[in-house]
């Protein structure tokens, strides 16, 4: 495949077009050339544009070093040929010298561009006046400066990106190892419950035509094993690491913010303190989800999220003006996840979708773990 044509990467945004306004000075200046000096002017000026857009483009790479050094000598060529004002600009040169993280290319190049910004200087010495002179020394001292503070901003920017990259790490290892302590309690919790059930309900059916009494208790026995299973996955579920509803919402915004969607949030409290920390997690859960959905899936611009606190337990709306769930396809993993969930603690999803965009209604009922004085099913 082609790939598409840009004049700056878009990473960069709008910042390499604001810069491109100081260009104006040296057109001046090849205006009011003539002969071949507006021939070799208009020709490193041109070559000069191209090192311009071709050092965005490069930057990291090792054909960076070989644009920038066509480009300190264009700089050259027009501030001794055309006119001494061209010196100013080395400013652009000045900016991408101090992108250099290698401390010797950096100080390799500095040299050679303090050299190079002299030449012109020194040739046209005895034409310039001292006042003349005196309005390029200060110029000439901050250009040689500025490489260092544009270095220095840009190893913060480094620091700053890596520090993301490894706090993300640290997330990604911490789920991992949420994932294998819950898994591991699982099989623990529940291996031996589920093979007992197995081999009873084996039992009941051969029991049934022979002693349907006998049947009847190891049914009955089932059930009282089942809803053993029952508190001991709630109580898995209540252990795990908890995210209260005032953080998930917080990382809703932030997540929403990040993909341009926006999003109104109505809360009748700030304080979910009273809230069991199951009911709680649960929420949480699946409020992240629901906002993962629709980062991914539903091309919204804006999203409203209710939420209500009743005596039975909590109500939570999040609606989107996305383009709706697409009936002919499967249900996701998202909002199966989200349905398992509910189903372990007797909770309700309704989901409403049509061109104006999707709602997700939820019901978490208030329900505590044994520790934290909740009630036995």
């Amino acid at each position: 495949m082609l790939q598409k044509f840009e004049i700056f990467p878009k990473r960069y945004g709008f910042y390499p077009y604001i810069w491109m306004i100081y260009l104006a000075m040296p057109v001046y200046y090849l205006w009011v050339a003539r002969g071949h000096e507006l021939y070799i002017g208009l020709s490193a000026f041109l070559v000069f544009i191209l090192t311009y857009r071709q050092l965005y483009m490069t930057a990291g790479t090792v054909i960076f070093s070989y644009w920038l050094t066509l480009q300190m000598l264009t700089v050259l060529i027009l501030s001794t040929i055309i006119d001494p004002n061209m010196f100013f600009l080395g400013f652009f040169t000045a900016n991408f010298i101090g992108w250099y993280t290698d401390k010797r290319m950096f100080r390799l190049f500095l040299l050679a561009f303090a050299i190079l910004q002299t030449i012109p200087i020194a040739i046209h010495f005895s034409s310039l006046t001292a006042s003349q002179l005196m309005f390029f020394t200060p110029f000439y001292l901050i250009m040689i400066a500025s490489p260092y503070g544009i270095r220095s901003m840009m190893q913060q920017r480094q620091l700053e990106v890596q520090l993301d990259e490894a706090q993300q790490h640290i997330k990604e290892l911490i789920k991992r190892e949420e994932r294998m302590r819950i898994a591991r309690d699982l099989h623990d919790t529940m291996g031996h419950t589920l093979s007992l059930i197995t081999l009873k309900s084996e039992l009941v059916t051969k029991l049934i035509a022979k002693n349907p009494e006998r049947a009847i208790q190891e049914a009955r026995e089932i059930e009282r094993t089942s809803r053993a299973a029952l508190r001991e996955v709630r109580q898995l579920v209540s252990d795990m690491r908890a995210i209260s509803i005032p953080e998930a919402v917080a990382d809703a915004i932030e997540m929403l913010k990040s993909a341009d969607i926006s999003l109104q949030v109505n809360q009748e409290q700030d304080s979910y303190d009273d809230v069991p920390d199951l009911t709680q997690n649960m929420a949480s859960l699946c409020l992240i989800e629901a906002v993962t959905n629709i980062v991914k899936h539903s091309q919204a611009t804006r999203s409203t999220l209710l939420i209500h606190r009743t005596q039975e337990g909590i109500k939570l709306r999040i609606r989107d003006n996305g383009q709706g769930i697409d009936s002919s396809k499967p249900q996701g993993n998202g909002l199966k996840g989200m349905s398992e969930r509910l189903n372990l603690i007797d909770g309700s999803l309704q989901i409403s979708s049509d061109s104006a965009g999707t709602e997700l209604s939820f019901f978490f009922p208030l329900i505590a773990s044994d520790s934290q004085g909740g009630v036995s099913s």
